[in-house]
């Protein structure tokens, strides 16, 4: 059965890419921008790529017609954009796959005081929105890329097992295995992945490196 979800930031690489794979997964899909007009311009080349359902709206509408949101924004606007829709998600599952970088400091992960994306979603919701991290490893342009299969693991994070257990299907639908990394405290870690990643690609002259979890 399908699920309504929306995407925050859906018009960017990394929420375009989350749209494509979802909707050709049978899933409904909102895409989100602080600009409700390129939302609607964007869906509609979702939809035709996709196959599936794909529609736009701003942020705030976004959350409010799904069931499952996910924030794919620029860390910058992070948290003022979830305060302003926090009445919108009460009650919902935030899939939170945002990391916090900059590149011209010392060490270029850079998270907040609450310690990564995640904990300060959590912070800013309160507990009546369930937070999960996931999915920062996993590149934009890989998910845009529909002819093939990712060659990596979804790790995930979060509080709530009911919470996660969402995720996890929603995970299996891009399809990528799903990998329970434990409680949200774990999310700097995840976070933390993809500033390597970024790393391995450029070194290593590449651009899918992934990870893999193996033993299991």
């Amino acid at each position: 059965m399908g699920m309504n979800i929306g995407i925050l930031g859906g018009t960017g690489k990394e929420g375009a890419g989350l749209a494509l794979r979802l909707a050709r997964a049978g899933h409904a899909v909102v895409i989100g921008s602080r600009d409700a007009a390129r939302a609607v311009e964007k869906s509609v080349e979702l939809a035709r790529v996709s196959g599936g359902q794909v529609r736009g709206a701003s942020n705030v509408d976004a959350a409010q017609a799904a069931d499952i949101v996910i924030a794919a924004v620029p860390f910058a606007g992070h948290r003022a954009l979830l305060g302003e829709i926090r009445a919108a998600l009460a009650g919902k599952v935030l899939v939170d796959t945002v990391v916090p970088l900059d590149f011209k400091a010392p060490r270029p992960y850079a998270p907040p005081p609450e310690g990564s994306a995640a904990e300060e979603a959590q912070a800013v919701l309160g507990s009546g929105t369930r937070v999960v991290a996931a999915l920062h490893q996993i590149a934009a342009h890989e998910l845009s890329a529909l002819d093939h299969a990712i060659e990596a693991d979804g790790l995930y994070c979060g509080d709530d097992a009911a919470a996660k257990a969402t995720v996890a299907d929603l995970i299996r639908a891009l399809p990528i295995r799903p990998i329970d990394a434990g409680p949200l405290r774990n999310a700097a870690i995840l976070e933390a992945l993809t500033p390597l990643l970024i790393d391995i690609n450029r070194r290593n002259k590449v651009r899918g490196a992934g990870i893999r979890i193996t033993g299991l």
